[in-house]
């Protein structure tokens, strides 16, 4: 099953990139033929039945099995700089190494390090609130400080917010595509995708050129799990595409740390039943660390004090939270004129201690 010589690794990228065969099959294809050189090789007719599939459904699969295919898949990755991992190189990641059908290739734009073994996936909503996008940057920054590389799956919401703030944190971060890794998607993430390359990786197991499609994602996120230490949920409702992501950990034997939110939004519906469940709850960064010994600190870091407020400042602060409120909220709670309050807020967020959200809406930083 391994490819020992040069020759034959090519023969296993150019088998995996076939239409029809995943990860699964891949493997029984090799069970049943020997080596991807000798599947590549054989005839026609020797397919029928491989891997439980007739001569008939094969047939479709066998017609894009040609040499010119290997040439094309060459040029592809050449002219993309996307690099080919077949599972059995010395560079593949250990982590994916040990999952069930780890992919035969994976497909790279970027660099996979070794210190990139510690990692955790972090996943959630695509629309999340403010309580869940302040949530997110807090953990992120602290799993990046600590050495942890931080991957999740370049969509929209929770996904891109942590790929950002490790990059914003000079930390390592690792996109898992439901797509050939030289097509974005969503294509608003072009400019964060080209940024992971510079300080981490795109990572797909399937080939250049090949479109995001719905039924991709599930074994997507099985990547992003065995690629990780643990996984990190943070706002899922209960059909939530990242509760997937927890049932690909949880077969793969990983640890699954979820934040509690309010019960009285829908997007936190699937981690507080995740909770219930037996997934750890999480306070602060702690709760992770405490379970994943290989993201321990690497250095000292820097302690912020907080700025003096006045007791006007310490009035207004003490109103807000994560949830946003307006103006005439903090007026109502404090008693305090408008004008007061204008002021205070204006000097609050200079201070960086709360953010203004559009419709005029603050909450706390």
């Amino acid at each position: 099953m391994q490819p020992t010589t040069a020759a034959e690794r090519v023969f296993w990228i150019a088998l995996a990139s076939l239409p029809m065969i995943g990860a699964r099959r891949f493997y029984r294809i090799l069970d049943h033929f020997g080596s991807a050189k000798a599947a590549w090789s054989a005839p026609t007719q020797a397919w029928d039945g491989v891997a439980g599939v007739s001569l008939m459904r094969w047939l479709p699969t066998l017609k894009e099995r040609h040499d010119d295919r290997i040439e094309q898949l060459r040029e592809k990755l050449y002219r993309s700089s996307v690099q080919a991992l077949t599972m059995i190189d010395s560079s593949y990641p250990e982590w994916l190494r040990q999952i069930p059908d780890p992919p035969p290739v994976l497909y790279i734009r970027g660099e996979l390090r070794p210190e990139d073994s510690k990692a955790i996936a972090v996943v959630g909503t695509r629309r999340p609130s403010a309580y869940g996008e302040r949530v997110c940057r807090t953990l992120v920054k602290e799993l990046t400080l600590r050495g942890c590389c931080i991957v999740s799956g370049l969509a929209r919401g929770i996904d891109g917010i942590a790929h950002q703030v490790a990059l914003e944190n000079g930390g390592r971060t690792i996109a898992v595509m439901a797509s050939g890794v030289d097509i974005i998607y969503p294509s608003e993430h072009q400019r964060l995708a080209e940024a992971i390359t510079r300080q981490g990786a795109l990572v797909s197991e399937y080939p250049p050129g090949l479109p995001p499609e719905p039924g991709l994602f599930p074994a997507r996120n099985r990547v992003i799990a065995g690629l990780s230490q643990g996984v990190l949920v943070i706002e899922a409702g209960e059909r939530s595409g990242a509760l997937i992501t927890t049932d690909q950990a949880l077969e793969q034997g990983r640890e699954v740390f979820a934040v509690p939110g309010p019960i009285t939004q829908k997007q936190n519906a699937g981690t507080n039943r995740l909770i219930q469940q037996g997934a750890k709850l999480v306070m602060n960064v702690n709760d992770i660390l405490a379970d994943e010994q290989g993201c321990l600190p690497f250095g000292d870091t820097a302690v912020s004090v907080p700025p003096v407020l006045s007791s006007t400042e310490q009035q207004v602060l003490g109103c807000l939270n994560w949830d946003p409120q307006g103006a005439d909220e903090i007026i109502r709670l404090t008693g305090l004129p408008e004008r007061t309050v204008a002021t205070t807020l204006t000097l609050l967020e200079l201070k960086n201690m709360i953010r203004t959200l559009p419709g005029e809406r603050f909450v706390i930083a």
